[in-house]
């Protein structure tokens, strides 16, 4: 059924009043990558810089009538060199961010996270949806859905801090971290409850900034209040997070296709923790998740230039 989605509505809004991101499309050879990228060049969110098989990338745009007047391609042999090539734009200051096109996304992030040519930080690399939930009142943040399979408690303070910074470029005005599990007291014999209680002391401690945590929390009470209150939850977080972490790839993949394919959700995907962000995208997204998603990185890309203008003295 079709239906407004305000939630992402709001974030193209706010990005009409940035510069277009120079973006590194990584690989764009079938119609719906090329024509994601084009689209968002369109509305201003990108400006594109298009790599791969220059040949194979300009008969895809005239078999699909897709537009590439104009836009700079950078010739790859094939989808690995494709995404060494993005990267290496990356490096040179070309681009401020990078878009998945048709390659397999093991490919592009091997090359991002090559120790000496890619694009690591101190930061652990991790996945984000920002998801537009139409039963749900706010932006819902769900992390990690796509990169990290097992985390431990080590990885997940990066993957909470790459979280909260990105609720922060998308101006929540109050950041409510859920740390999820089955249950929302502290079982030993269910090791992400302990992991929970101890990331909430952390961040007590200073150890993660920016945002109000709480957990374990089983999901019925991290989102809704009715849960909250029948089951006497004392939190600032329970019944109203925006930002959702899950144990483990298996359960953030999980919770974002039930909350697509059962809640009628869009999932906006992006990956942070490298130097730039990381525009991934499906086959199966909508339009309106593909700008979505491109909206998502040019916040992010405009939070990183405010911050690195401030350490420059």
């Amino acid at each position: 059924m079709a239906r407004e989605h305000t939630k992402y509505q709001h974030l193209l809004d706010v990005c009409k009043a940035l510069p277009p991101t120079p973006t590194a499309v990584v690989h764009p050879c079938d119609e719906s990558s090329l024509k994601g990228a084009v689209d968002a060049a369109r509305m201003g969110l990108i400006a594109p810089i298009l790599v791969g098989p220059k040949a194979r990338i300009e008969a895809i745009a005239r078999e699909s009538g897709i537009d590439i007047a104009g836009l700079p391609i950078v010739d790859a042999a094939f989808s690995q060199d494709s995404a060494e090539k993005a990267v290496a734009i990356v490096r040179e200051g070309r681009a401020e961010a990078l878009m998945k096109g048709s390659l397999h996304t093991d490919e592009l992030m091997g090359a991002v996270v090559k120790r000496d040519t890619g694009l690591r930080t101190a930061r652990r690399v991790s996945h984000c949806f920002v998801m537009d939930v139409p039963t749900y009142a706010e932006t819902l943040i769900d992390t990690d859905c796509a990169v990290n399979i097992a985390p431990t408690m080590e990885d997940k303070v990066d993957i909470i801090q790459n979280a909260i910074d990105l609720a922060h470029a998308l101006q929540f005005a109050e950041v409510r971290v859920a740390i999820l599990s089955a249950m929302e007291t502290i079982n030993p014999k269910v090791p992400s409850t302990v992991e929970a209680g101890a990331l909430c002391r952390m961040a007590d401690r200073g150890q993660i900034t920016g945002a109000i945590l709480d957990g374990p929390l089983a999901l019925d009470n991290a989102i809704s209040l009715e849960s909250k209150e029948i089951k006497k939850i004392n939190s600032p977080v329970a019944g109203r997070a925006n930002v959702l972490v899950v144990p483990d790839l298996e359960a953030g993949n999980m919770l974002a296709k039930s909350l697509s394919f059962l809640a009628g959700a869009d999932a906006a995907g992006i990956v942070l923790g490298a130097r730039v962000p990381i525009i991934l995208t499906s086959r199966a997204d909508s339009l309106t998740t593909r700008l979505a998603s491109c909206a998502v990185a040019a916040l992010v890309a405009k939070a990183r230039r405010e911050a690195q203008a401030k350490v420059v003295p």
